[in-house]
């Protein structure tokens, strides 16, 4: 996944599969950013948020053409976090390109279930009383996760791809459910990028655990 002609190749087989899952200007253009966004961001690459931006923007209006109401509140929400992120991993930088990955600490691991579970419930119960969102609670659970997944990115935490993997097999299942045959495609390849992009972190975390003397913790 590190070289650039692997992810060209990625996005020649999402213009195959938009051609003939007959998709619309704005979902491809939705797909391939996010995709060149997510192999940039497992690459450690700055340039992953400006790209995330431009994403965010495309499938703002790609989710509320599906009645994905959720989902499309949560680019408003990512849009924000990537500006937030952008700002993160260009500081404490210690000489590094950007910002040294860290871990999640133990009162993160306390708080992340109670926020997954009062935020879906709460979201869920919104979108089915006063929407008329396609699959609600599962709607929310995932942009719910996302958020989580998103905030961790943008910190420069390991675990964040943890997070996403879990996402990215949610996410096939429901868009191929709302027939967004390319946006599913799309969040296949994302599990196979998130896989990658947990093992390269990892990986480099550890390294420079070494070369500091041990392993630091997110502060």
């Amino acid at each position: 996944m590190d070289r650039w002609y692997t992810v060209a190749g990625l996005m020649i087989a999402m213009l195959i599969v938009a051609y003939y899952t007959s998709s619309s200007t704005l979902e491809l253009v939705a797909t391939t950013t996010g995709l060149l966004c997510v192999w940039l961001t497992a690459r450690e690459n700055i340039w992953c948020w400006p790209i995330g931006l431009i994403n965010t923007t495309c499938f703002f209006f790609m989710f509320f053409e599906s009645k994905l109401y959720a989902d499309m509140t949560l680019q408003i929400v990512f849009f924000l976090l990537n500006v937030q992120g952008w700002m993160i991993w260009l500081t404490k930088k210690a000489g590094s390109k950007v910002r040294p990955t860290r871990r999640m600490t133990p009162w993160m691991w306390m708080a992340a279930p109670v926020f997954i579970v009062v935020l879906t419930i709460g979201w869920g119960y919104v979108l089915t009383g006063f929407t008329d969102a396609s699959i609600p609670y599962a709607d929310a659970f995932i942009a719910t996760l996302s958020i989580v997944a998103q905030i961790l990115l943008s910190n420069k935490i390991l675990e964040n791809w943890t997070f996403w993997i879990i996402v990215d097999v949610l996410s096939v299942g429901m868009y191929a459910y709302k027939e967004l045959y390319a946006v599913a495609f799309l969040y296949l390849i994302f599990l196979g990028i998130a896989v990658g992009g947990l093992y390269s972190w990892k990986k480099e975390y550890l390294e420079v655990g070494k070369r500091q003397g041990g392993i630091f913790h997110a502060r």
